[in-house]
Parts: structure tokens; C-alpha cells; sequence
């Protein structure tokens, strides 16, 4: 075991937290936000790579109700027997002397179904906190390019959880409630008044991690739909932490070494806790296993360590690429070698791969 598997973002019993009962009852959740409305009185679009993305973005919208093929039979119950789904091969376990022990097979596969129903309500609910966090930097950000750009990616984020809403409801007829690691997390990025903080969180981490996800899920999930419905997604999400990229590499060089730390120190607590916080704990609950000694399975499983590691394969690259891997005395560099994911730093970062999915996405 790599020295950073034994770095961990709280204890078992924090890990194995879920969302209340009262707070599952309630509809609406409110999020204190401060931060300044900026207006610009300057519109010379002057940033030629932001007005390059906002007229991609203008031509690569897409609708949910006509670009998707709705009319493909899914059953998430053979999927989820499927070979080739990826849930089998992240959830590959001994399970003996564990929880699932006496689980029938197929109990088992009911729980590979409820997972990957638990996978989609977390993409659905953190493309809301994208939706959120996009609204705030076209109100926030002080450059017209950027509010211009912004304003395209909160459609395009209303449009991923509408996808991921009707595919949870139409195809799978049952959605979890937002694990509580992730709505905390959503709850920091969005509280923070600074707008270059909104970005990191949101651009750089959360959609950071979820396109290695959708990557994932696209490669190998055997739903023709759900690939149907990820490659949308990912042509969109890839262009989405580009123009993160792109507006704070010119606003670090304006920062302080001690504010340049604050948002090492930040990205390295939000990789710690995306890494194993995200335990399906809400399935555990909904199965009627005992959570805490489901999580301690899966939180030290070989095939779940090595798939969490993959999941920063696109955060890392883009961290470097922004400076913050190696600013200061390499602060993040030794901890993300801690952690074990520096083997990703020269994997192609988004605005390459950008390029590259749009290009299929419109050949």
C-alpha cells in the first residue's frame, strides 16, 4: 500500500455519515453566498482562447428532448449482470469475512444497480452545484470575455441535470439523495466570496474528477444510451475546465506566494476528500447493510484504490498546467506524491484534450 493510501479526510464514522432523515424530507437547500456583483464597462472581447471557447459553445448546444435517443430500452438489472459494466470491475471484492458475505449473487447484482443509480444521482446533483457555481462567476468574474463564456455553461449545466434527471426517472425509476461529503463540499466552493476560488473548486476539482468519471463510464459502460448521453456530457465538461484553466492561469500571476498556498492547501483538502469520502454509503443505507463496515471495505479495496487514484488522471495535469503543482517550495507536488497520483502530471491536460473532443464531436 502506497504511503498515501494511509492519508484520510476523518475517521470511519465521519466517512460513513449520510444525509439526515429531516434534510431528505426538505426540497430546498440554502446556502449562505457572499461575494461582489461585477460589472464591466469594458467590452473588448481581449482574451482570443475565451472567445474561442464562447463560439464553440454557441454552436454545441444540444437538447435533451431531441438530441437523445429516448427510445432505447434500458434495464439497469441485466446491465448491472453485464460483464463488461464497469461496476463490476470497481466493485470486484473478496467477499468474504465482509458485510456482503451472504449476499446472494443476485442480491449483488441489485446492489451493482443501486450503485450505478447512486453514481448518476451525484453527477445530477453536482451539475447543479455547477449550475450554482457558473451563475457566480458570470456575476462575479471582472472580464466580459469570461461573463460571455460563463453564461453558455450555465445552460449547458441546466441541460446535464435535466439529462441526468430523465434518464434516473424514465430508465432506472430511482434516484438517491446528494451524499453529504459532496454536498458539503459543493457547500464550501459555493459559500467562498472570491470568484478565482469558485472556479478552482468547481472548474479545476469537482468537474475535473467527474469528466475522468464520465471517461470512464463511456469507456466501458454496455448501456448504449448512457454512452449516448456521457459523450454529450463530456464534449461539454472537457470545455468547461479549459475555460477554467485559461481564466486562472492569467489570474494567479497576480497573486501572492501566501495566497498561491491558500489554493494548494485547498485543492489538496478537496483531493483528499473526493477521493474517499465518495464510498456509495447512501446504498449501504438503502440496502440495509451496516454503512460503516461497507465503507471500511470499499475504502481500502486494491481495485477501489486504484480506481479513486484514476479519477484525478485529469485534475493533476491541469494543476500543473495552472503552476500550482510546483508553485512555491512544490507544497502540492509532495503532497500529491503522498497521495500517489503524480504518476498523471503529463497526461494530456484538457485544453488538448478539448480540441480533440471537439473535433469528433462535430466530425
Amino acid at each position: 500500500m502506497d504511503a498515501g493510501d494511509e492519508v484520510q479526510s476523518g475517521t470511519l464514522d465521519e466517512l460513513a455519515e449520510t444525509i439526515s432523515d429531516a434534510d431528505k424530507r426538505q426540497a430546498i437547500h440554502a446556502v449562505r453566498s457572499a461575494g461582489d456583483a461585477l460589472f464591466t464597462w469594458d467590452y473588448d472581447q481581449s482574451r482570443p482562447a475565451l472567445v474561442k471557447l464562447y463560439e464553440k459553445a454557441k454552436t454545441s448546444m444540444w437538447n435533451v428532448s431531441s438530441d437523445i435517443d429516448w427510445d432505447i430500452d434500458v434495464d439497469p438489472w441485466k446491465i448491472a449482470r453485464d460483464p463488461n459494466n464497469p461496476l463490476n470491475t470497481t466493485m470486484a471484492i473478496d467477499r468474504v469475512g465482509t458485510p456482503f458475505e451472504k449476499l446472494t449473487d443476485d442480491e449483488w447484482y441489485d446492489l451493482g444497480a443501486a450503485s450505478q443509480a447512486w453514481t448518476l444521482s451525484q453527477f445530477m446533483h453536482g451539475e447543479q452545484g455547477a449550475l450554482i457555481c457558473t451563475a457566480k462567476i458570470v456575476e462575479q468574474v471582472p472580464w466580459i470575455d469570461a461573463k460571455y463564456y460563463a453564461a453558455t455553461q450555465v445552460m449547458d449545466e441546466a441541460r446535464h441535470v435535466e439529462v441526468y434527471s430523465r434518464y434516473l426517472k424514465t430508465k432506472l425509476a430511482h434516484e438517491f439523495p446528494i451524499n453529504l461529503h459532496l454536498r458539503a463540499l459543493l457547500d464550501d466552493v459555493v459559500s467562498d466570496p472570491r470568484w478565482d476560488m469558485t472556479y478552482l473548486g468547481m472548474q479545476i476539482m469537482i468537474e475535473g474528477l467527474a469528466l475522468a468519471a464520465f471517461g470512464f463510464q463511456y469507456q466501458t459502460s454496455p448501456d448504449p444510451l448512457l454512452k449516448q448521453i456521457t459523450r454529450y456530457v463530456m464534449a461539454d465538461e472537457a470545455r468547461h475546465v479549459a475555460f477554467g484553466v485559461l481564466s486562472l492561469q492569467e489570474a494567479y500571476r497576480e497573486l501572492s506566494g501566501s495566497e498561491i498556498r491558500e489554493r494548494q492547501e485547498f485543492c489538496y483538502e478537496a483531493a483528499v476528500k473526493m477521493r474517499d469520502r465518495f464510498l456509495t454509503q447512501e446504498v449501504w443505507e438503502w440496502a440495509g447493510l451496516p454503512v460503516r463496515e461497507c465503507c471500511d471495505v470499499m475504502l481500502h479495496s486494491e481495485m477501489q484504490l486504484e480506481f479513486r487514484k484514476l479519477l484525478f488522471s485529469k485534475i493533476v495535469p491541469n494543476l500543473k498546467k495552472l503552476g500550482l503543482l510546483d508553485a512555491g517550495d512544490g507544497w502540492l507536488r509532495q503532497r500529491f506524491g503522498e497521495l500517489g497520483v503524480l504518476q498523471f502530471e503529463d497526461w494530456e491536460d484538457t485544453g488538448a484534450e478539448y480540441e480533440r473532443m471537439q473535433l469528433e464531436h462535430t466530425g
